[in-house]
């Protein structure tokens, strides 16, 4: 009788540990390789059978779901690659930072506000659809040098789609699930890094806010090939130019508000979140670039071979 009043008891004790682990397990408990373990008592073989198959039993879909969860969680972070930037202009740069950061919430944000409130947002988002239309020459070029031949027919499938069908780029018919031509996310700045050129060290230009040496390069490039940049007198240009920010403002706001409230000192949040962002862009790139074509039967995903064809 004793004998099994002490297996009862460590079952129920392993159950109990069971449940807390599962409702409790957080990121800060999981490792690289495994969960960690609540400590329990050494019981026999049979017990620990029985127990196992019992918390199986109560919660099977909960307990699984975690562990997967986390074993993913804890993956992912291990891989990630952290990236950091030299910042020998630090006192500059947070000055400007400064100017930005007050610019934004004194005028940007005032504004954007308020022309949101008058422009319903469909309206809003064709503008924006139309200035992207007006970015194919630089994303195009950016395509061409970095030697993706397939990006760069798919900006000039966009372009001439959108342009035509789109009224002049208002409207974005090529997204669209018949179509599939998907924006190519580029520029000169990563098609310098594509070909190893690295990011430098940080800076923060006023107005246009983070960059770096590269990056610099690659805004006056995209400069002179936006076709705003050649509407004359400058006073038009200026004003196109201020719309376009107005607007794209007005379709973010409260992004900025998120990382800077959520971060201890938000100069170096936007700064390590820069280099991370472009980081990751270039790494993207190189990676489309270098990737092989997909072999004769295979997916494109790289998945299992499809199916030939019934001859």
């Amino acid at each position: 009788m004793k004998t099994y009043l002490n297996l009862f008891m460590s079952l129920v004790f392993l159950f109990m540990s069971g449940c807390a682990y599962g409702s409790h397990a957080s990121p800060s408990a999981v490792t690289s390789t495994h969960i960690a373990q609540p400590a329990v008592a050494p019981v026999s073989a049979t017990a620990q059978t029985t127990s196992k198959s019992a918390v199986a039993a109560a919660k099977p879909m909960e307990e699984e779901y975690v562990e997967d969860e986390f074993d993913e969680y804890s993956a992912n972070a291990a891989r990630e690659e952290k990236v950091k930037i030299a910042d020998p202009l630090e006192p500059f740069n947070r000055a400007m930072h400064e100017f930005n950061d007050k610019m934004y919430f004194w005028a940007v944000k005032p504004v954007a506000q308020g022309y949101q409130k008058i422009v319903p947002e469909p309206a809003r988002i064709s503008v924006k659809n139309f200035f992207s239309n007006l970015g194919f020459p630089a994303r195009f070029l950016s395509c061409l040098l970095q030697a993706d031949f397939k990006g760069a027919a798919t900006e000039t499938g966009r372009f001439t789609i959108n342009t035509i069908w789109g009224i002049g780029g208002l409207l974005d018919p090529s997204s669209g699930k018949e179509l599939n031509l998907q924006e190519q996310d580029t520029d000169l700045g990563q098609t310098l890094g594509v070909w190893g050129i690295g990011q430098g060290f940080y800076i923060v230009w006023p107005v246009f806010g983070p960059s770096t040496p590269r990056d610099t390069i690659s805004m006056a490039g995209d400069y002179f090939l936006d076709p705003v940049a050649y509407v004359n007198p400058w006073s038009v240009r200026l004003g196109v130019n201020i719309f376009d920010k107005v607007n794209s403002a007005s379709l973010r706001i409260g992004d900025y508000e998120a990382l800077k409230g959520a971060a201890i000192d938000p100069y170096l949040a936007f700064r390590d979140a820069y280099a991370q962002y472009r980081y990751e862009r270039v790494k993207a790139r190189k990676a489309k670039w270098s990737s092989p074509a997909p072999a004769a039967g295979q997916s494109p995903e790289g998945g299992a071979a499809l199916p030939e064809k019934v001859k």
